[in-house]
């Protein structure tokens, strides 16, 4: 197969050079993971992968994943018909509150819970539903924003009241989105550490953090892990498979909104359950973290947390760095060459998708010490694995930004004269800046709360605001750990703030503007 490229664009195979680096980086911990787990050979590596053990975590994480998903499916899709097709007063005031979760880290979530003495499954299940239900409701949100309303108005018109037109009709046509959302959130859950290490219970993460520090024997740790991303690949070649899919319209047209159902004398108890959903996934993580930062205003130390925020901004910002810098020219190549090369290099970056964090860290570890030893503990290996985590989000921001900037205008620039990579830096980079920009804040941002990989790979004697709420919060210190909760809500907030920024500034809905730009920042 031939490549094709829009015309004027130059040719691939410089680019794909330039973009081995992040293949590597990408591809790197998967690889090393799994000779690590059979360097003492096969028979070894299923007798771990099959004994009791396994076979415990295997059900932990199999029934919370199950539970999480089924139970955020449920509230998501109701919340969203709730809040786009009911006449409910204030619908635009709980469309922000129902989205706010996304502002809380899961580990967040876990420490309020820990500190109610809410531990165990019930304290991971509440943690991880409200935490994720949001990436369930903006999907079904949107697919009820674009379906067409004529059958529901048929429906209506047969006599068929709004319950019955809601299971029989609207409900068969939101169902791919919402089994979308299902297994976004299975995915997320499958990569959380933070919030089942807070509340104790043991499922895969947990499980290998535990075999990596429990044993001199480090094989064990890397077989879980390589059943763990056999999981996590599953999941999401299924989420990708089901991403997109919308509910079609009956015909050609702008977009109808349909007249909003009415609901009497249910407008209580549906107002009750949003309330009731908000006060979990809002009001416990707020209001513990205003209790505790109350009981601990003489034990405060604010050189500590001005230190360990120095710390965090110092490692994100590397983070950032290197991530975009690699993903430049795969982003450049996806929104400008269409090859199988092409797609095979933006597959490959695209490993982090399904790499859990514990799992990238746990073979940049292996490698640190096999292979890298100045690096081991030292902030070029963490560095290395906020790559590898997040160089999906850097490569989406890079390739929408190349891709938005016009591509006759560096068609004028070369007729003019200018060599190719004269046109790249003075034509094509400056215009894709602001999106390439705000694809690193967005990087930026996701390093700074990351969890699981900071732990195994930062600098000895160094914190983050996450791993020292972590580890506060694992010795009780709930009143110490309250002050990182809040600076981590603080810096998670900044995505919401800036959206409020941009719909004020559009001219669409303000619900429109928050479900359309979070469920974009949700998938990425």
């Amino acid at each position: 197969m031939r490549a094709t490229r829009v015309p004027g664009t130059p040719r691939a195979t410089g680019w794909l050079l330039a973009a081995i680096p992040a293949v590597v980086v990408a591809v790197l911990p998967l690889v090393y993971l799994v000779l690590r787990a059979t360097d003492q050979g096969w028979d070894v590596f299923w007798s771990i992968a099959v004994r009791s053990r396994t076979a415990e975590l295997t059900v932990n994480t199999v029934g919370l994943l199950l539970a999480v998903a089924v139970s955020a499916v449920a509230l998501g899709t109701a919340a969203a018909w709730a809040v786009t097709r009911t006449a409910l007063p204030l619908r635009r005031v709980w469309t922000v509150l129902l989205v706010l979760p996304l502002a809380v880290p899961s580990y967040v979530a876990g420490f309020a819970w820990l500190s109610m003495d809410v531990v165990g499954f019930a304290g991971a299940w509440l943690a991880l539903t409200t935490a994720n239900l949001p990436l369930v409701l903006l999907p079904v949100a949107a697919a009820l924003r674009s379906a067409d309303p004529a059958l529901e108005e048929v429906s209506r018109s047969l006599g068929h009241g709004p319950w019955r037109t809601f299971a029989r009709v609207t409900l068969p046509r939101i169902w791919p989105s919402a089994l979308a959302g299902g297994l976004l959130v299975a995915l997320y859950v499958l990569h959380d550490f933070g919030a089942v290490s807070l509340l104790r219970y043991e499922t895969f993460t947990l499980g290998i953090q535990t075999a990596y520090a429990g044993s001199f024997d480090r094989t064990p740790a890397a077989v879980i892990g390589v059943v763990l991303v056999v999981l996590a690949i599953l999941l999401a070649l299924a989420e990708a498979r089901m991403r997109g899919t919308t509910a079609a319209r009956l015909g050609p047209g702008v977009a109808r909104q349909p007249e909003p159902v009415r609901l009497r004398r249910a407008s209580a108890p549906v107002l009750l359950g949003l309330a009731a959903i908000v006060a979990v996934s809002l009001g416990a993580p707020i209001g513990a973290l205003i209790r505790w930062l109350g009981a601990g205003r003489s034990a405060f130390d604010g050189a500590a947390l001005a230190e360990t925020t120095f710390t965090t901004i110092q490692f994100a910002a590397l983070g950032a760095l290197a991530t975009i810098v690699l993903a430049v020219p795969v982003g450049f190549l996806a929104a400008r060459h269409s090859s199988r090369p092409v797609r095979a290099v933006e597959l490959a970056a695209y490993a982090g998708h399904a790499l859990p964090g514990i799992t990238v860290a746990l073979a940049l570890v292996f490698f640190g010490v096999r292979f890298a030893q100045p690096w081991y503990q030292e902030t070029p290996l963490l560095v290395l694995g906020y790559a590898a985590l997040f160089l999906p989000i850097a490569i989406s921001s890079v390739r929408t930004a190349v891709a938005s900037a016009p591509a006759g205008v560096e068609d004028v620039a070369r007729s003019l004269g200018r060599g190719r990579v004269s046109v790249f830096g003075t034509v094509t980079l400056p215009l894709a800046t602001p999106g390439i920009a705000a694809g690193a804040a967005l990087v930026f941002i996701t390093c700074a709360k990351e969890l699981p990989a900071t732990l195994l790979l930062r600098p000895t004697g160094a914190d983050t605001l996450a791993t020292a709420l972590w580890t506060k919060t694992g010795i009780s210190a709930f009143a110490e750990a309250a002050p990182y909760a809040a600076l981590l809500v603080a810096v998670s907030a900044v995505p919401a703030i800036l959206l409020e920024i941009s719909v004020f500034r559009s001219g669409r809905r303000p619900e429109e503007a928050v479900l359309e730009s979070a469920t974009r920042g949700a998938q990425s």
